[in-house]
């Protein structure tokens, strides 16, 4: 269970190592903010709190300013060429 006070309580259930999960998912340019609702039950909002609790206040203008837009971070806006990816860190579930 997360004690960091910068931790919204929003987000008290979630490890260190599922914050870190998500965190390098939202960077990730390939994985959706919808892949990680459903992996981890956040939405698009609680994805960009969690970021801005978490990171230095000029890592995250950078993030945002690099997901703004961005077609690949959200699955409606995908081009049908962009297709599962799977991170090097995700478990095998084949």
């Amino acid at each position: 269970m997360i004690k960091n006070s910068k931790t919204p309580k929003l987000f008290a259930p979630l490890d260190d190592a599922s914050i870190d999960r998500i965190i390098g998912m939202a960077w990730e340019d390939r994985t959706s903010f919808e892949a990680i609702q459903r992996q981890f039950g956040l939405s698009e909002p609680q994805v960009i709190q969690l970021m801005r609790s978490h990171m230095q206040r000029s890592s995250f203008l950078m993030w945002r300013k690099r997901v703004a837009g961005r077609k690949t971070k959200h699955d409606a806006l995908r081009s049908s060429d962009v297709t599962r990816f799977k991170s090097s860190d995700q478990k095998n579930r084949d």
